[in-house]
């Protein structure tokens, strides 16, 4: 559970790793085929894992674009921890996420053999093509139900105080690249426990995500990722 919902914070900015001339947004865009890794860090800048992505399908439906992308995750120690597939929606004004599957499929099927129902919502994470410095994001929420019968379980994660900061350059083993700086807040509630953080997200036009960085309350640094290898 707790790494699924590590991911869904990842997979909601992972997916603007994409671009071409022929996608309707600069920043979730949609080319079969285009490969993108991600690594990430501690607070010590020790490796934690690696996150592949892959485009495995691109359909055109009327005026949207429907792609399904395929993420893999490896820890430190090489081993295939999670894979999944989810589908994401463009339509010419913002991106739309499924979120149904961003559950990984199997780890579904294990609740459900268990006779665990799950209800997975949210409102969409939105990056607009036309991007400015002081411009304000809107917020974003991310919510998981999961009735146990004798027990119910809420997992919910708002994202909040988005806004695009300046435009800097920003180098990665990836290359260097010329990136819009966006800040937010984000509060999780799991039970009754509570943890709320701060997060800076570096997007490149014609790339997407090159680095992320997350703070905990305290205003120190408790983990990091950013874009190590791409190919379109």
């Amino acid at each position: 559970m707790k790494i699924t919902f590590l991911f869904s914070f990842v997979i909601l900015y992972g997916t603007s790793v994409l671009f071409s001339q022929n996608a309707c947004s600069k920043y979730y865009p949609m080319e079969e085929g285009s490969t993108f890794q991600y690594t990430m860090y501690d607070k010590k800048d020790k490796v934690e894992g690696v996150t592949d992505y892959v485009v495995s399908n691109v359909e055109n439906d009327g005026g949207n674009t429907k792609a399904t992308m395929k993420l893999t995750y490896t820890d430190d120690k090489g081993k295939n921890v999670l894979e999944s597939d989810y589908n994401i929606t463009c339509t010419g004004n913002g991106v739309k996420i499924d979120y149904e599957s961003l559950f990984p499929s199997e780890m579904k099927k294990q609740y459900e053999d268990m006779g665990i129902d799950m209800e997975i919502t949210g409102t969409d994470i939105e990056i607009p093509n036309d991007l400015s410095a002081g411009q304000t994001l809107d917020d974003a929420n991310v919510s998981v139900s999961m009735d146990m019968g004798a027990m119910k379980m809420k997992i919910n994660v708002d994202t909040f105080d988005r806004k695009v900061e300046k435009m800097e350059s920003v180098t990665t083993p990836a290359g260097t690249f010329d990136c819009y700086l966006i800040t937010e807040k984000s509060k999780s509630k799991v039970m009754m426990a509570n943890m709320e953080m701060s997060n800076k997200v570096w997007i490149s036009e014609g790339v997407g995500m090159i680095k992320q960085e997350s703070y905990g309350k305290n205003g120190k640094l408790m983990s990091r990722m950013e874009l190590t290898k791409y190919s379109k």
